[in-house]
């Protein structure tokens, strides 16, 4: 198993490395901007519980295969069919998430200023997944979680999907519905939440929730 739980930190510091690392570094050089906008909310709030697990999730994805290499179980051991689908889920959710960042362009963000105004961006994955970083990332998860499936890989990934449902529902979708108006709403309704098809906005929320 330590075999195993060596390949998911190699491959989560490689994730973590170029997803945030060289990404901070591309989208300063562009515009003179990291594209880091923290937390945001007050202490206790949805938007604020959102950061907190992100940051449980990220340190959780490492601490993981950490743990089996100190001794911690696995639920599933000895299974190399399983373990090897991890590997190839991981690295599906990599690139994904590299491609989706890099469609993003000077769009990219980590958190949301409302001052703020970026482009609405609708290519690439956009056309088909609002939030397709959000997708591949937790693609990556899983596929960490089925390379060391511990009980720590199984939180994490838990603090991830719970991370990213309320920083899109209760920050980000607001935020552009507030910034982009009817282009959003239209965006929405074409394109889903998190997988192609599903979650797209009804003309019947749209409409109230632009009058709101």
């Amino acid at each position: 198993m330590t075999g195993w739980a060596w390949a998911a930190l190699a491959l989560y510091g490689f994730w973590l490395l170029s997803a945030f690392g060289v990404r901070t570094l591309i989208q300063r050089r562009r515009t003179g901007d990291s594209g880091f906008r923290g937390l945001s909310g007050t202490p206790g709030s949805a938007p604020w519980w959102a950061g907190v697990l992100f940051v449980a999730a990220l340190l959780g994805a490492a601490a993981a295969p950490a743990a089996t290499l100190a001794g911690l179980p696995v639920f599933i051991d000895d299974a190399w069919a399983v373990h090897a689908i991890g590997v190839a889920i991981t690295a599906l959710g990599i690139v994904g998430t590299l491609g989706a960042q890099r469609t993003m362009g000077e769009s990219w963000r980590v958190g949301v200023d409302a001052a703020e105004r970026t482009a609405l961006v609708r290519s690439g994955p956009f056309a088909y997944v609002r939030n397709p970083i959000f997708t591949t990332m937790g693609v990556t998860g899983t596929g960490l979680s089925l390379m060391v499936p511990n009980i720590l890989a199984l939180a994490s990934l838990a603090a991830l999907i719970i991370a990213v449902e309320l920083q899109v529902r209760v920050v980000e979708e607001p935020y552009l519905r507030a910034a982009h108006g009817p282009a959003y709403l239209d965006y929405a309704a074409s394109a889903g939440r998190f997988i192609p098809g599903v979650g797209r906005e009804r003309s019947s929320r749209r409409d109230a929730g632009f009058q709101r």
